[in-house]
């Protein structure tokens, strides 16, 4: 089966709504096993994340109530 950007933003929305957290290194985890490794890439400091396409529909899920944590490298309800 082939997903879209789109189901794994609607995936990443429906884990911070029910764990009120998201962490990046378990997201990327199960995005990488269950939707497929075309959603992850290596970014510049040389770590998993996720797909540019998909973050951006994340945003418009959301609608600016989540907030990245850089720190802790987490979504959170803002």
């Amino acid at each position: 089966m082939t997903y879209t950007a789109n189901e794994v933003a609607e995936w990443m929305l429906s884990e911070l709504k029910e764990k009120g957290i998201l962490h990046q290194s378990a997201a990327v985890e199960h995005i990488k096993s269950f939707f497929g490794e075309s959603f992850i890439y290596i970014n510049e400091h040389g770590n998993p994340s996720i797909d540019k396409e998909v973050k951006k529909v994340f945003r418009k899920l959301h609608k600016g109530k989540a907030a990245w944590e850089r720190d802790g490298f987490f979504w959170g309800w803002s």
